[in-house]
């Protein structure tokens, strides 16, 4: 689907028969209205329920009911594998366009610590962003997030956010209205740490009086 917002436009995937619709957190970062439109024309309001900007994922809801794609799982994508990126660029229209999977599991290219892209020479233009990337089978393997160039174009690195990745945010979204991470957890450690730090200064004082 195409992604019209009152700042700009970008595209998205109906991931639901509910209505829900996975795109960037980029795509509608500060809009105020959003409708999206299918491919048949229609164009329905939508909402937001939830965002990750660590994945650079958000969910929508909308009064749309019908057929959904289909995940797939990507941890199966080899290099190699042929895909098709699909998307509005520059507000052209739905494309398609064709490439191959260059790597997968290709971190540590923005400075989000625990970013994790699937990389594809298929071409990824302004206003692809949100939208999907598909096997040949036509199921979900990722959500086309940015290329990397140097003019601006598309240069033959092309970016998306895994499908497992997604599927795994957005339902966090849908039961939690965000995604759950194990801070609790860090936050544990460093309670620990700190009072193991304060037990061995209480030791070493009593050392140094005794």
């Amino acid at each position: 689907v195409t992604i019209n917002t009152d700042r700009g436009r970008g595209s998205g995937v109906i991931i639901t028969d509910r209505g829900h619709i996975v795109t960037n957190e980029h795509v509608i970062n500060g809009a105020k209205k959003i409708r999206i439109i299918t491919s048949d024309n229609i164009s329905y309001p939508a909402s937001i329920v939830g965002v990750d900007k660590i994945t650079d994922i958000a969910l929508l809801k909308s009064s749309y009911i019908g057929k959904a794609l289909t995940f797939s799982d990507s941890s199966k994508v080899k290099i190699g594998d042929i895909v098709l990126a699909i998307g509005n660029p520059f507000g052209v229209g739905q494309t398609l366009t064709q490439g191959i999977i260059s790597r997968t599991n290709s971190g540590h290219i923005t400075a989000n610590p625990l970013d994790e892209f699937l990389q594809s020479d298929a071409a990824i233009n302004p206003g692809n962003s949100g939208g999907a990337m598909v096997n040949l089978a036509g199921n979900l393997i990722g959500i086309n997030t940015m290329n990397l160039s140097i003019g601006g174009g598309s240069d033959g690195i092309g970016l998306a956010v895994p499908s497992n990745l997604v599927r795994k945010i957005t339902e966090q979204i849908i039961k939690y209205g965000r995604a759950v991470r194990g801070y609790v957890v860090y936050l544990h450690l460093i309670h620990l740490m700190v009072c193991l730090l304060q037990m061995l200064s209480t030791a070493v004082q009593l050392i140094h009086l005794v």
